[in-house]
């Protein structure tokens, strides 16, 4: 038996200071010191290291099978032994016998330091990560300390770890500088190569757009409007629904502000990227025009079996409603859950000529083919009087 008073003592300490269970120690510590033990007197043994940490003891304690014949000394006890510790004992029954060596103490000290550096350095981190993603979409601002390639690391307010904005969560054709002040939102913990943790931060998301806001509105903080969606492709375009209970209240012209100041605060941190604040509607018709924002509807025509819509717009409005590849009717699409099919008046009327035309050759098909099949009966009808 090794009397570890001060061990047990340590990991009183490292429960008290750094708030992680012993328990947490202890169960790694029995299992790598049994690994270290077999390691060294014997792998074939059945044996198990125990910590006691109210006794203060660490024990080494083999197992055996009370068998009649003893074919396998490390595992198996003749039952004449076993009767010898302990009467009761009869064949295939397990015994335990402490088998501590005396220079155990030595190998014990080493594995214990490295099973709890590595444990604590473990728990740490999971606390660390645990404490990061609780703050998960928070804005906050951070101050560019170092570049690295398209990485930028940030120094972040309140936290200790580092933050790292990088290619794929910055805003398209972004560039910073050292010292920059930059806002951004906590997205997750990430471990580099050396195992320190860092605090993904983003500028590319939904959340960060809804911060921005909630920053800016002091009406969308009081609840008093509700974000219904947000749509968005970084660089470009974004697309927000909102909704307010009080219909004394206007939600687009609160989110707006004053001559645009609002709205614009936000643009200028998307660096120019155009903002849509449109007006939720459970009115389907009304909130799909709205989604085509800036462009004007002339009219919406739905098919709630296929959730698809058809809307018109002046022939001047076409590429408007479209947007630059597509962008202004794809975010539409995302905001409604609608599909949406966009087309001009001319266009429009062109297809309404065109299927008007096609039912007069259908209808006059149906006309020929009735004709013939009139026809057809009349001749029959000669060929029998003939007979």
């Amino acid at each position: 038996m090794i009397s570890s008073k001060d061990f047990f003592i340590a990991l009183d300490l490292l429960e008290k200071e750094r708030k992680i269970d012993k328990d947490y120690f202890i169960s790694a510590l029995e299992s790598a010191l049994t690994s270290a033990y077999k390691k060294n007197f014997g792998e074939a043994q059945s044996a198990e290291v125990k910590l006691n940490p109210e006794k203060n003891t660490i024990k080494v304690l083999a197992y055996k099978t009370v068998v009649e014949e003893v074919e396998d000394p490390d595992k198996q006890i003749s039952l004449q032994d076993a009767k010898l510790l302990k009467s009761s004992y009869k064949v295939g029954d397990m015994v335990s016998q402490e088998v501590t060596p005396k220079n155990f103490g030595r190998i014990a000290a080493q594995t214990a330091r490295q099973v709890v550096m590595q444990k604590l350095r473990e728990a740490e981190r999971t606390m660390i990560n645990t404490d990061i993603n609780s703050h998960s979409e928070q804005l906050t601002t951070g101050i560019v300390r170092r570049i690295q390639g398209t990485d930028v690391f940030l120094e972040l307010g309140g936290f200790k770890q580092e933050g790292i904005l990088t290619e794929n969560d910055k805003i398209p054709n972004e560039t910073f500088s050292i010292g920059d002040r930059v806002k951004v939102c906590i997205k997750s913990a990430k471990t580099n190569y050396n195992e320190d943790t860092l605090i993904q931060v983003t500028r590319t998301t939904v959340g960060f757009v809804r911060k921005l806001l909630e920053l800016e509105v002091p009406e969308i903080e009081s609840n008093d409007i509700e974000i219904k969606g947000i749509v968005r492709e970084p660089g470009q375009r974004t697309k927000i629904a909102v909704f307010a209970k009080d219909p004394n209240i206007d939600p687009v012209g609160a989110c707006i502000g004053n001559r645009g100041s609002r709205i614009n605060t936000i643009i200028n941190e998307l660096k120019g990227e155009k903002i849509d604040v449109i007006r939720y509607s459970t009115d389907v018709f009304e909130f799909i025009a709205s989604a085509l924002s800036p462009a004007e509807v002339v009219s919406v025509e739905i098919d709630e079996n296929t959730k698809s819509s058809k809307v018109i717009v002046p022939d001047n409005k076409l590429s408007l409603a479209i947007g630059k590849n597509g962008i202004n009717v794809r975010l539409a699409v995302k905001l409604t859950g609608w599909k949406i099919d966009v087309n001009s008046e001319s266009k429009a009327k062109e297809l309404e000529n065109q299927q008007q035309e096609n039912d007069v050759v259908k209808t006059a098909s149906l006309i020929d083919d009735k004709e013939d099949a009139l026809e057809d009966i009349n001749i029959m009808d000669e060929l029998d009087t003939l007979d």
